[in-house]
Order: C-alpha cells, then sequence, then structure tokens
C-alpha cells in the first residue's frame, strides 16, 4: 500500500534502515528509501521500502504503523499501512531542504511494542542554510578569548608512563590553560628525530573519563606526534570511581552549565584547551613544522571543527556525527544538535539570552573560518543526537576542500565503514604534505 503525503520540511541525505528488537522476537522489520543514495531534491517523493519477516520468512501480511517526522521533529503526520508479501511502501515529500525520517512499527499479540524500524532521507542537504548569521563580533570575541590563553604560560609537564609497545614513547601531559588544565597522554615514536613527525590531537565525545594512551600510543606506533586528551582537564589513569564521583558530582549536566552566557558557558574552557593542546604538541622538537591534524567524533567531531576554527595551525581535521551543530536550528524549525545548548520554554521559546550566547559556541560558525587544507565529516542519517540536519548546516559553511561521508544506516555511531573514511582521511593528508 503507497501512501503519498505532503511534506514540507526536511532534508537531503541518505537513508536506510535500523531494526531495533527485542533479543527474544523472530521478528525482523527493516527500512529503507528506495533510491539507493537515498538523496533527494525539494518535492520528489521519497518512497520508503518497509519489510517485515518472522523466523527468516517474510510476513503475508498484516499492518504496520508508521509516522513521518522532520529529522526527529514532528510533522503530525502517522498512520497504518497494510503489508502484502512481507513489505508496504510508505511515501511523502519535503518542499525545503532537510531530513525526512520514517518510525515503522510491526506489532504482534505477542509483542505489544513493537518491533521499530527507522529510515531517513536526504532532500537537498547541501543546500540547508545556516539558522543565524555568525555574530558581528564573533572573531573580536575569540580574539580576546586567545589573548587571556596567552597570559598564561602552558608550563608543560611530560611525566612518562610505561608504553604498550616498545616502539612508542608514551608521557602523561599536564599543562596550565584558562581554567581547568589540559590534561592528556602524549605519545611519539621511539627515538623520533627532530622536525620528522606529523602532529594529531584526538579529543574526546560526551562524557566523563580519562585520556586515553591507547588512543595517543596507537597514533604514534603510526609515525605521529600524537595526543589525547581528556574534555575536562581531569588527571589521567584514575580509577573510575573518581570519574563516576565527577560525572555526578561537579561535572554533572557540564552540558547545560552556564549556558546563559558567553562568558560563562563551560564550552568555552574546552574551547581554549584545544589551542593550548595545539601550543604543547608544537612546541615539542619533533613536529615537523607544517602539519595538524585534530580528530573526533561526537563531542569530539565538535571540537575538532572549533579547533580548525580558532587555530590558524590545524591543517585537517576528521570530525565523525560533529555535535555542537546548529544551536541557533530552533529560530527555523529545525532541531539542534547535542548539547541542545538553548534552554526553550514550554511552549518550545528559546531563551533569549541562552540563543545569543550559543551563537559564540556553534560548530556551524567556527567553520566559516577555518583556513584549514582540507576535513571529512561523517552524518548518520537516523541520528537522533546530533540530527543530519545539524551535521549539514555546519558542513554547508565550510570553504575549503571538504568531503562527508553520508553513514546511510547509521544512528549515532560510528560504523567501520566511516571510521575507516575518517582514518583514510587523515594518511592522504598525510601523503600531500609530504609533497610540499
Amino acid at each position: 500500500m503507497r501512501l503519498f503525503l505532503p511534506l514540507t520540511a526536511l532534508l537531503v541525505l541518505p537513508l536506510h534502515a535500523q531494526v531495533a528488537a527485542p533479543v527474544t522476537t523472530t521478528v525482523k522489520v527493516s527500512a529503507l528509501a528506495e533510491r539507493e543514495s537515498a538523496i533527494y531534491r525539494r518535492g520528489e517523493v521519497v518512497n520508503f521500502v518497509v519489510k517485515v519477516s518472522d523466523k527468516e520468512q517474510p510476513v503475508a501480511k498484516g499492518s504496520l504503523e508508521w509516522t513521518l517526522l522532520k529529522d526527529g521533529l514532528s510533522l503530525n503526520l502517522q498512520g497504518k499501512a497494510e503489508i502484502s508479501e512481507g513489505k508496504a511502501v510508505i511515501s511523502g515529500k519535503l518542499d525545503e531542504p532537510g531530513f525526512l525520517q520514517l518510525r515503522a512499527t510491526y506489532k504482534t499479540d505477542s509483542n505489544e511494542a513493537g518491533v521499530t524500524a527507522l529510515a531517513g532521507a536526504g532532500i537537498d542537504p547541501l543546500d540547508i542554510a545556516a539558522s543565524l548569521p555568525v555574530p558581528e563580533d564573533f572573531d573580536a570575541f575569540w580574539t580576546a578569548q586567545k589573548a587571556q590563553l596567552a597570559k598564561v604560560p602552558a608550563e608543560a609537564q611530560l611525566s612518562p608512563v610505561p608504553a604498550p609497545s616498545p616502539a612508542v614513547e608514551t608521557f602523561d601531559l599536564q599543562a596550565k590553560c584558562v581554567g581547568a588544565p589540559v590534561s592528556g597522554y602524549l605519545a611519539r615514536p621511539a627515538k623520533a628525530a627532530p622536525k620528522t613527525l606529523p602532529v594529531i590531537l584526538s579529543v574526546h565525545g560526551a562524557g566523563v573519563r580519562s585520556s586515553g594512551l591507547q588512543s595517543a600510543a596507537g597514533w604514534a606506533a603510526k609515525g605521529f606526534l600524537a595526543m589525547d586528551i581528556n574534555a575536562h582537564g581531569l588527571p589521567n589513569g584514575k580509577p573510575d570511581e573518581f570519574y563516576k564521583a565527577q560525572a555526578e558530582g561537579a561535572l554533572k549536566d557540564y552540558r547545560s552549565a552556564g549556558r546563559d552566557s558567553r562568558e560563562t558557558c563551560y564550552f568555552g574552557g574546552m574551547c581554549l584547551r584545544l589551542v593550548r593542546a595545539i601550543d604543547v604538541l608544537t612546541a615539542q622538537p619533533e613536529w615537523d613544522g607544517k602539519t595538524v591534524v585534530v580528530y573526533g567524533s561526537s563531542q569530539g567531531g565538535y571540537q575538532a571543527i572549533v579547533a580548525a576554527g580558532l587555530d590558524a595551525r590545524v591543517t585537517f581535521f576528521s570530525a565523525g556525527v560533529a555535535a555542537g551543530c546548529d544551536h541557533s536550528g530552533m529560530a527555523v524549525n529545525r532541531i539542534a544538535g547535542w548539547p541542545k545548548l538553548v534552554a526553550r520554554s514550554a511552549d518550545g521559546t528559546p531563551d533569549p539570552k541562552g540563543l545569543e550566547a550559543a551563537r559564540y559556541f556553534d560548530a556551524m560558525n567556527f567553520a566559516t573560518r577555518t583556513k584549514a587544507a582540507g576535513c571529512l565529516l561523517t552524518v548518520g542519517f537516523i541520528d537522533g543526537v546530533c540530527p543530519p540536519s545539524s551535521v549539514y548546516a555546519a558542513y554547508n559553511q565550510l570553504k575549503i576542500p571538504k568531503h562527508i561521508y553520508n553513514d546511510i544506516p547509521s544512528g549515532h555511531s560510528q560504523s567501520a565503514g566511516a571510521s575507516s573514511a575518517m582514518a583514510a582521511a587523515v594518511q592522504k593528508h598525510i601523503e600531500e604534505q609530504k609533497l610540499k
């Protein structure tokens, strides 16, 4: 059964299926766009094909409950579709750039909750515009912030720690910053010669944890002068209970701390720690003098974009399913990405002070400032944490050589394909840098 419905506001991107089934059920539901690329133009009909099987056999008949959404925002479009020979087709269209998302659920008498599949399609995603312009004093604000940082001597302390491999040397790194310090692990190939190593800074997703020794050492084994920093300037290598206590105490709900002012927003310190980390890395004698890569996913993807926008030394960044994009999306009826920085009233009205402050911490705005030689972003087409429309809003502001990996079947995760694309893009940049 085909249901043709007028839709008016979703983003262009590939769509695919995600099966969310209880472990004990024999029912499987999958959904995907009929078009392999899942990219459509405004006004084009998007056909979502939903397949239902039980014990590996197509379900002969029954019905699906479906909802069509604008990248997670309600469109008040829902209904039932009849299954015929194991499948149903649900159709809709959007008349503006965005993402069209399908949620289809099959229920049985023995499974009242049902089995749900998600699929998403991009509608002219490269036409998704910035929700609000860059603040006129954006550069002046961050220039002043970096000037304050410059007044604080780094006084970097490198303390040797046992390396996971004799091929690398590893250190605990502590460096002073504005507010919390930069805390990380630095690693380099054993006996590296001066001026021979490209720099890579790896940064963390949301949460509270130690820096990653294995991460830094892994990049060092590939020939990098590498540093992995935790997002909060916490000491490294403590017991899990230490980080749990921080997450439940001082850093509980850090994502919204101070968000009503650009002077107090928690992410201000996180942004400056990126610059200080690059200060430390580029002060090492092994740095090749020309290559600085920043690498991360989710909140780490956000930090990668921020670092490239704040620091002209960044030559490349890989940002997976980036958070921190399109904080002001609600201004144009779009959904903002994590951390949902702007508080909203019961009727959905954004807090005016918070909305203004958030513009200074939006990856979408930092993207306009980078002079990096290139970048790669990844985007999940059924991502409910960092919605694809928010990622594209930031991607479209980049004025440098850029690529995006449309991770069609993925939500807020890094598939093997996306992870490989991020790593390959870094390696390609390194090879290009060697030719300069």
